[in-house]
């Protein structure tokens, strides 16, 4: 425990000297604490210590340990970050409080109907995001960089969905910067202010380039357990 405390203040140390560094306020840029594989002993030290963003990758991993965790710190906002069914938009909708992978009309579609439905019966909708896919990998999630603009206005015109920014994973052999550079052109052509985009290994370019979230899981928590 002692560990995961040091690492999570030096990962926050290393956040604002960027942020410093790129004339940027500390403030201005979300950690969110990558905790998708580590069980909640893990997660507990990381929360105790005041982080309250989360990110998750699976529906049903985030299901199983965090309404408990949340009970004892309800203030945690919970972020999926990994792919998202088009048949599991129900409970994304009911345990997340921001989506950062919307990425194809089938799920916009299913998430515009379970968002209306949860506002219908008085709860919050959650804040989406839309993954750009901008080494367009085939293995990888997300909306090809030159669909990016057409997406984001069905999501909006056809959908009624509020997209709140863009989110980025590039390729890892590759140096990140043109990528994020990328997402923040598309998000600036589309009025979009949110951008998460850097992981523990890139998280200071990510900065510089102006991400306004950084995703962040071994720096913090240590090696990964395999799913």
């Amino acid at each position: 425990m002692t560990d995961t405390r040091a690492r999570y203040q030096d990962v926050l140390n290393a956040i604002s000297r960027s942020a410093k560094d790129s004339g940027r306020k500390p403030e201005d840029i979300c950690l969110i604490a990558v905790s998708k594989t580590y069980p909640a002993e893990a997660i507990e030290p990381v929360l105790e210590a005041g982080q309250r963003d989360f990110g998750e990758n699976y529906v049903q991993e985030a299901s199983a340990k965090w309404p408990v965790l949340r009970e004892r710190f309800p203030a945690t906002v919970l972020h999926l970050i990994g792919p998202l069914q088009s048949n599991k938009a129900r409970e994304a909708v009911e345990l997340f409080d921001v989506i950062q992978s919307v990425d194809r009309e089938s799920l916009a579609k299913e998430l515009a109907k379970e968002i209306k439905r949860k506002v219908e019966a008085g709860g919050q909708a959650p804040k989406l995001l839309v993954q750009i896919n901008t080494g367009e990998e085939p293995q990888k999630g997300g909306v090809l960089p030159q669909d990016a603009d057409a997406f984001i206005a069905a999501c909006r015109e056809q959908y009624g969905l509020k997209i709140h920014g863009l989110m980025c994973i590039p390729p890892f052999d590759e140096p990140p910067s043109p990528h994020f550079a990328l997402l923040r052109k598309i998000a600036e052509r589309n009025g979009l202010k949110e951008l998460s985009m850097g992981m523990s290994a890139d998280f200071d370019p990510a900065i510089q380039m102006g991400a306004t979230c950084v995703r962040i899981g071994t720096a913090i928590f240590g090696s990964r357990q395999k799913a």
